[in-house]
């Protein structure tokens, strides 16, 4: 069965032709400053084949979520990554770049351009940031953390589903992210079959919450109705987090 299941923030997971992936695992109820505003998942590395990692900023490269997961779980993780996540005892690690492929059960992850700063973080090394497309019989661009670029029409010749963040975790959003209309404007360049809005309402920082509750639901929403102007043919499935989309 193919299908897709929003755990929350940037983390999905995804099934597809026999091959099960996790993206950016963020699972618990507080990283720093920030409260998950619905219960945390309970997930099992056990029944996950590798774990996508976009880039190495905390509320993507989560080291407690990690630790939740079983040891000894395939990391794909952006190049220059590998010593840091060895280091804390996860691996083994397939550093990627852009334009590199590796094949998991018969199917090719492809690692892709992502347009995010590479900002220093005590302690980490600065990788660049990256997508990645999953070409199985259905083929599913994740984006990770990205503003438009360059390029992003060529990701690919055809996309089933695209998982696009279209929010953070604040009420304001630095640069390199997109926000409603310009992930709307992506899929004028993506062209994909059916879009998934992720990284949004799934953190927020303490004490906020009561004071802008309408920046936990909006963003998403916002981006269903910016989609149907710009391009009226991609589907919107907009999934709360814990809800699974049967792509079958």
């Amino acid at each position: 069965m193919d299908r897709l299941t929003y755990v929350g923030h940037a983390t999905v997971r995804i099934e597809l032709d026999g091959l099960r992936l996790l993206t950016d695992p963020l699972l618990t109820a507080r990283v720093g400053h920030l409260a998950r505003t619905s219960p945390p998942p309970t997930i099992s590395g056990l029944d996950i084949d590798a774990i996508l990692i976009s880039h190495l900023h905390m509320d993507h490269l989560h080291l407690p979520s990690l630790s939740r997961l079983a040891a000894g779980r395939l990391l794909l993780a952006p190049r220059g990554a590998a010593d840091f996540l060895t280091h804390h005892g996860f691996g083994p690690v397939e550093e990627m770049d852009a334009g590199e492929v590796v094949t998991l059960k018969g199917i090719d992850i492809e690692a892709t351009p992502a347009n995010h700063p590479d900002r220093h973080m005590p302690g980490r090394p600065r990788t660049r940031a990256l997508g990645y497309v999953i070409h199985a019989r259905r083929r599913v661009y994740f984006a990770g953390d990205t503003d438009l670029f360059h390029g992003m029409a060529d990701i690919a010749d055809r996309l089933d589903v695209v998982l696009l963040p279209v929010w953070g975790w604040g009420p304001t959003l630095g640069v390199g992210h997109l926000d409603p209309f310009r992930a709307a404007q992506a899929l004028q360049m993506l062209q994909p079959a059916l879009a998934v809005p992720i990284h949004w309402g799934t953190y927020f920082p303490l004490g906020l919450r009561s004071f802008l509750p309408r920046l936990l639901h909006r963003p998403p929403r916002a981006f269903a109705d910016y989609a149907a102007h710009l391009a009226p043919h991609v589907r919107v499935c907009l999934l709360e987090p814990g809800e699974t989309l049967d792509l079958t």
